[in-house]
């Protein structure tokens, strides 16, 4: 018998996107609270970013996986609400930035990723209270 569900070996992942193993969602949302010395500084210019359609921190809505630092280089893992998302050159950008402002940091490397995939139960506490303070429910 012959299937007509294409063979997915010939497939061809976006060139765009960097697929690779996140945290499990066991660790998530990431918030920095245990951070300490150059990595607290870098979480604290991370929740000065809000998402461009809502007031929201980009750590409070999860989409911040984690923060590692290695002397001044440092390593952000970070996903967007969806892989289509329209303000990723935006939020890429700001992330770079503003972590590239922070005193001590020599070098940054942003790597998106997409596993685990983001999904509202990635927002803390606190962002779920600024969203329905916005007039979502959540």
């Amino acid at each position: 018998m012959s299937s007509n569900i294409p063979d997915d070996t010939d497939a061809t992942p976006c060139a765009y996107t960097d697929y690779r193993e996140g945290e499990s969602t066991a660790d998530l949302p990431a918030t920095g609270a245990d951070a300490t010395g150059l990595a607290a500084d870098v979480w604290d210019a991370l929740y000065g970013i809000e998402d461009p359609e809502m007031p929201i921190s980009i750590v409070d809505l999860g989409l911040i996986y984690g923060v590692s630092v290695d002397d001044g280089d440092v390593t952000v893992d970070m996903t967007l609400t969806y892989s289509g998302c329209p303000a990723r050159d935006m939020l890429t950008a700001e992330v770079e930035a503003a972590v590239t402002a922070v005193d001590g940091v020599e070098d940054i490397e942003l790597r998106l990723v997409w596993s685990p995939e983001w999904t509202v139960e990635m927002v803390t506490e606190r962002g779920k209270d600024d969203l329905r303070e916005f007039g979502l429910s959540i």
